[in-house]
């Protein structure tokens, strides 16, 4: 017997803020969730498996118009084509509370309820899946607690969208214990919530897929979902297929023993090439991430456009598959300056209280206050998101401030 496990597509995920981000493959990005969860059921098909699990978040909210439920339906009826059920179960996103509109899915889909676990039994695979999906968008209790027990004579699977006892990142919904999950006996744990695959334990199979396609700069790396394989009623191997159509990845490269911006240009260059062949000829979304003490802090901030746009055109010369250039974050931290140390004039105090500089808690208080007129100005994309510029948050100011002094130290010890 053979079953697929996914979890948070996320069908339709709206991608705030890409207007801003110049030369941003829109089309590629709004269409990945779908094209990815395509992936997922030609892989269904292709492995002619007996069961596909999906264990919460199939949506991202609300639909904006009944076109993300009838791609859904499409999808299923490719499955239903092919005899294959589907057990399916409702997350935060997509919680009965939630979603108002409803579609009528073709009769291969069992839809787990919310108001209490239930079981859904196929004699002719000796499977029994047991779940229960959200009622409300905040679950805090531990629904596993009411799953029943395992069935001696079937091969169990239970099905939760769960935090189990909290993973970074993500909302503690729907918390539970790993020996609170072994004690129900199944033999497969199918969970969703948490985006990152990872194999929890093997004695019993506890396992997160992951989602099936990373929609920003912090999901990084190849998304999709596994192949569980079974023999003699126990799992004999557990598979995972990455799925996704866009490839997010973050190349950090230190620049402290840099001397120059050709020798940075280089370091740069291969990172991206490196990223570029991991991306196995997906369309790949790269930030680029510049840190480490180095002598070249002041150049690369009082220059940031043209550093951005050669790196750019990097981007552009790999020629080993489509690379789209997301940010370039500028992180690096000043190397001591001789001219700064070693002058003993005005210019060497002017150059030191800038290096100096610093915004305790008083001074950034009364700075919030200051810009709070122009804070609620800006574009709410601007202010919200993976990439927030909110200037009532001491970080962003923070770094606004590190950006002005390499850039006073750079013009006048130009």
């Amino acid at each position: 017997m053979k079953f697929i496990h996914a979890a948070d597509v996320h069908l339709d995920s709206p991608l705030r803020g890409l207007e801003r981000y110049e030369g941003a493959p829109l089309a590629a990005l709004r269409c990945a969730t779908r094209r990815a969860f395509e992936n997922l059921i030609t892989l269904a098909l292709t492995e002619a498996v007996d069961v596909v699990v999906l264990a919460g978040d199939l949506y991202d909210g609300e639909w904006k118009d009944y076109r993300t439920g009838l791609f859904f339906a499409q999808q299923m009826a490719r499955l239903q084509a092919a005899d294959i059920p589907v057990c399916l179960i409702a997350g935060n996103h997509d919680a009965a509370s939630h979603i108002t509109r409803v579609l009528r899915l073709p009769k291969n889909v069992h839809v787990f309820a919310t108001t209490a676990p239930e079981t859904k039994v196929f004699e002719s695979l000796g499977v029994a899946v047991h779940g229960q999906g959200f009622a409300t968008r905040a679950v805090t209790d531990d629904l596993s607690r009411n799953y029943p027990l395992a069935h001696s004579d079937l091969f169990n699977i239970g099905v939760l969208h769960t935090a189990l006892d909290g993973r970074p990142g993500h909302e503690p919904y729907a918390p539970c214990s790993i020996a609170g999950l072994r004690s129900q006996g199944y033999h497969y744990w199918a969970l969703g919530h948490v985006h990152q695959h990872s194999i929890i334990s093997q004695a019993p199979w506890i396992v997160y897929p992951g989602n099936v396609q990373g929609r920003h700069s912090r999901e990084l790396g190849a998304k999709g979902a596994v192949l569980v394989e079974v023999s003699d009623g126990a799992v004999s191997s557990v598979t995972f297929h990455s799925l996704d159509v866009v490839r997010w990845a973050q190349c950090v490269i230190d620049l402290s023993a840099v001397a120059s911006l050709d020798d940075g240009y280089d370091a740069i260059e291969a990172a991206l090439r490196a990223a570029s062949v991991q991306a196995e000829e997906r369309l790949l979304a790269v930030r680029v991430r510049l840190n480490g003490n180095c002598a070249l802090h002041a150049q690369l901030h009082a220059h940031h456009d043209q550093i951005v746009n050669n790196v750019r055109a990097l981007t552009n010369g790999l020629g080993a598959s489509e690379v789209w250039l997301e940010r370039v974050m500028i992180e690096t931290t000043s190397a001591a300056a001789p001219a700064v140390a070693d002058r003993h004039d005005a210019l060497g105090d002017l150059l030191r209280l800038i290096r100096d500089l610093e915004l305790d808690r008083g001074r950034q208080t009364a700075l919030v206050q200051e810009v709070e007129d122009l804070n609620t100005r800006l574009p709410a994309e601007l202010r919200g998101g993976d990439d927030a510029f909110d200037l009532s948050q001491p970080a962003v100011l923070q770094g606004c401030l590190d950006e002005v002094k390499a850039l006073l130290m750079e013009r006048l010890l130009g």
